[in-house]
């Protein structure tokens, strides 16, 4: 929303114009309409507007990775090199390719709610075999997007390539076309808060109503019939829990809106324990898979390398946030 009203700025002033304004406003109107998303009972509640957050993200994408081969054509030439981002020193090198793998980890976080999105399919075919098709295609397509859209990002401005291609400004014009992208991502953000968000508000809200099943606050529901608008159920237990969680995830992003090292902490926060440990450990639960066994020998090696992995980008990440703050 800012980089909107920034891109308007650029066309209207030019663009060495200082277009520089506050973003708490815009975090606090994002935070006001998760806060009524929010109450949206369950993640069946929400399937058009996850339908609508993923169109977004194609439509965007499209444009981030047209505008990066139109500026490579224009400048007719690749900018950048094979060994990435000049620095000055080898550690600040390091920290930098620290970020890079936590931003990477982020990038494949629907592990957060594959079990949900399963949920929600009819068979026959059975779930997991549909499942296991969307999965196989999601990732194949993404890996492609993503590496379409920063290698040309990268290849049109080397050095100089913002964390965010359309947020930062790498491109200016033509400025409606940005807008029009920067708008599918505010689209895409509200949909992708809510499906990401709603499997913690009902593990959350099942745990503690099971612990104490007799207490009215947490499990009475009421139906209210807003004046021209239609009646919905509501739970105190749902409308305190998902208010505070709202409230206090717009704060910290408040205090730390640094995009791409924010991504890493959460890529290396995330990745390892729900994308590779889980899964492998309930592989060889299932398919009863003995130890010491080749097969459970290169799993286990696998897990441990991407713990590791991992690890480091999120020390990395980190480490970009304290610097972030500290400049």
């Amino acid at each position: 929303m800012l980089a909107i009203q920034k891109s308007n700025c650029y066309h209207r002033e030019g663009h060495e114009a200082a277009c520089e304004y506050s973003d708490t406003y815009y975090m606090l109107i994002f935070g006001a309409v998760q806060l009524i998303l929010s109450q949206a009972p369950d993640f069946h509640n929400i399937q058009s507007l996850s339908v609508i957050a993923a169109v977004m993200s194609f439509a965007y994408s499209f444009i981030g990775f047209g505008l990066g081969v139109a500026k490579v054509i224009g400048n007719g030439f690749v900018m950048g090199s094979f060994s990435g981002v000049s620095t000055t020193t080898s550690i600040e090198k390091m920290w930098l390719v620290a970020q890079a793998l936590g931003d990477i980890a982020f990038a494949y976080p629907y592990s957060l709610v594959l079990i949900e999105i399963q949920d929600t399919l009819k068979s026959p075919p059975p779930a997991n075999q549909t499942m296991k098709k969307a999965s196989t295609m999601s990732i194949i397509t993404t890996t492609i997007f993503y590496l379409f859209c920063g290698g040309f990002g990268y290849a049109a401005f080397g050095d100089n390539t913002p964390g965010n291609l359309l947020t930062g400004f790498g491109f200016y014009e033509p400025y409606w076309l940005i807008d029009l992208a920067n708008a599918f991502i505010v689209i895409h953000l509200v949909g992708g808060y809510q499906v990401y968000s709603q499997p913690i508000f009902a593990h959350f809200e099942k745990w503690i109503c099971e612990k104490f099943p007799e207490n009215g606050f947490l499990n009475n529901e009421f139906f209210l019939k807003p004046p021209l608008m239609p009646a919905f159920r509501w739970n105190p237990l749902r409308l305190c829990f998902r208010t505070v969680y709202v409230v206090s995830v717009t704060a910290i992003a408040m205090s730390f809106p640094y995009f791409n090292q924010v991504l890493g902490v959460i890529g290396g926060v995330i990745f390892w324990p729900l994308t590779i440990y889980f899964p492998v450990e309930m592989y060889f639960k299932q398919m009863n898979i003995e130890a010491w066994t080749r097969k459970w020998v290169m799993l286990r090696v696998f897990s441990y390398v991407c713990f590791i992995v991992s690890t480091f980008g999120l020390v990395g990440s980190i480490q970009g946030i304290i610097s972030a703050k500290l400049s």
